[in-house]
């Protein structure tokens, strides 16, 4: 049985992407004429830069990717992210988490791709938003695939729809909507969505700009029905002809910022030095952590000492792209895994961008059918990467393998609400996310509405043992807050974890909810 995340994975590694691995033109000739059969393309290995994991595919393994996402018929969400996007996230910790669990991260910027190259694992090129949206559109004119446009200024979307109907007539395009201007929190959501469920596309397009399309997507791409959701940003406007692009050749060689910066020099030269100033430094750093030891030493095996029902992992002395090919099919294999995993990190000595990226992906698809990834024993060198690359609330992290087996039972079964019954308060825990927002609403307010029985009017809503909310989330507190004013009650939400602020402050929510807030 091959399972989801080898079926992902490994299409990266072979089919998908084989025009980019494998043997060289002579090999197959000497192949072809000794009658043996073809060689299969040897492994492409995701990467890792500060800390986001980028799939190896080029345009034409993209949108292979996509097709077979939307033959699923499963939602998924595709980010095409550059270096803008890297510093975004490394500030903020809900896109953080949106470009990690994205089920397809492509190279939108040749400076990620050069970075890539830095870190030992090139990306095959860059696959920008503005070059997958035409092929897709011409892929959906042949496949018979539905499609909509949502977001960009008024006109854009219903122009771009208009101009690709006339270039593709068999293309199915079966909407355009550009709600009015709005803040995340503040759009109304119930209207987009139901206009884009009545639709029924395939691929969703969004462009309300980084990153409140993004997380857009994240809130509501489960719920909406439709296959795969991808934030282009400014690509409607190239779509709809009035923006241009800049020449083939400036695209080619990586300067098509440059001519981008010319067209719009107030908007763009504020954000282009920003990122300058964060990525440089960032990315050294990144680079000086993760390439200074020497790959080998002691290989990887599965252990016999994991607890029951786990599958244990001794990963050796390296988590590197050297290793992993040393030992490709051990690798491949891990993903399939149907258990909890306890991977043992005590004799790492060398990690690379290539092991932070396949870790990331393990524990997504673990997550995705209800099981956990714990982290064995890291070094003290390991733990600052993985504080530097903000990584280390993504993680399980355990001291020994009792304390493993706590953690992975704690995360899975402990309730996102409780209440002691007595002191009229209540605690939030885990995580709050679009997927329990619903379920957390429901067990709160029927807590509240208990509380009000008993004459209660103030209520304490402890977010100390909350890891992480996204947007849904932040949504869900504002709405209780002003639910609970109605009956009447007060709600203080207190003891928030870094993260939450986080999410909190760019939300500018932070003052509003949160007790004692600065």
């Amino acid at each position: 049985m091959v399972a989801p995340f080898q079926n992902a994975f490994n299409g990266s590694m072979h089919s998908l992407s084989a025009p980019l691995v494998g043997p060289t033109r002579d090999s197959r000739e000497v192949r072809a004429t000794t009658g043996l059969p073809p060689a299969s393309p040897p492994p492409a290995w995701p990467v890792a830069i500060l800390g986001v994991p980028f799939d190896p595919v080029n345009l034409a393994g993209a949108i292979n990717r996509i097709d077979a996402m939307i033959a699923s018929r499963q939602p998924h969400y595709v980010v095409t992210a550059n270096v803008d996007f890297l510093v975004q996230a490394h500030r903020d910790v809900e896109l953080r988490r949106i470009l990690l669990e994205a089920d397809l991260v492509l190279c939108d910027g040749t400076p990620v791709v050069w970075a890539s190259r830095w870190m030992g694992n090139r990306l095959p090129e860059r696959v920008a938003g503005s070059d997958l949206a035409p092929d897709l559109i011409r892929s959906a004119a042949e496949r018979g695939h539905r499609v909509f446009f949502l977001g960009a200024a008024p006109g854009v979307a219903a122009a771009a729809a208009a101009r690709l109907q006339s270039q593709f007539p068999s293309l199915n395009m079966v909407g355009h909507y550009a709600p009015p201007f709005a803040g995340l929190l503040e759009m109304d959501h119930a209207r987009i969505v139901e206009r884009i469920r009545e639709a029924r596309p395939d691929l969703l397009l969004v462009s309300f700009g980084c990153p409140k399309q993004e997380k857009w997507i994240a809130m509501h791409y489960r719920s909406l029905g439709v296959p795969v959701a991808i934030g282009v940003g400014a690509t409607l406007d190239f779509l709809a002809g009035r923006v241009k692009r800049a020449p083939a050749w400036m695209r080619e060689s990586g300067t098509e910022w440059i001519y981008r910066l010319a067209l719009e020099p107030r908007r763009l030269f504020r954000r282009y030095a920003s990122d300058l100033v964060c990525f440089l430094p960032t990315f050294a750093a990144q680079w000086c952590r993760l390439a200074r030891r020497r790959s080998g030493g002691a290989a990887p095996r599965l252990i016999a000492f994991a607890p029951p029902g786990w599958c244990g992992v001794d990963a050796g002395a390296s988590l590197t792209r050297t290793a992993f090919e040393a030992s490709p099919g051990f690798w491949q294999s891990l993903p399939a895994r149907v258990e909890h995993c306890l991977v043992d990190l005590a004799k790492v000595r060398a990690i690379d961008g290539t092991g932070i990226a396949f870790l990331i992906r393990w524990r997504k698809q673990l997550h995705e059918r209800g099981r956990q990834l714990v982290l064995l024993a890291p070094s003290r060198r390991l733990r600052r990467i993985f504080e530097a690359l903000r990584l280390t609330g993504h993680f399980a992290i355990a001291r020994d393998v009792a304390s493993a087996a706590e953690l992975a039972e704690s995360i899975s079964t402990t309730s996102t609400v409780l209440s002691d019954g007595t002191t009229r308060s209540l605690a939030w825990c885990g995580e709050i996310i679009a997927a329990n927002a619903d379920d957390v609403w429901r067990m709160t307010t029927d807590h509240l509405q208990a509380f009000r029985g008993g004459g209660v009017t103030l209520v304490l809503v402890d977010l100390s043992r909350l890891r992480f909310i996204d947007s849904s989330g932040a949504a869900l507190m504002l709405r209780l807050k002003r639910w609970a004013q109605q009956l009447p009650m007060q709600v203080l939400f207190t003891d928030a974890q870094a993260n939450v602020r986080n999410v909190l402050r760019l939300s500018r929510l932070d003052q509003l909810l949160l007790e004692g807030a600065q």
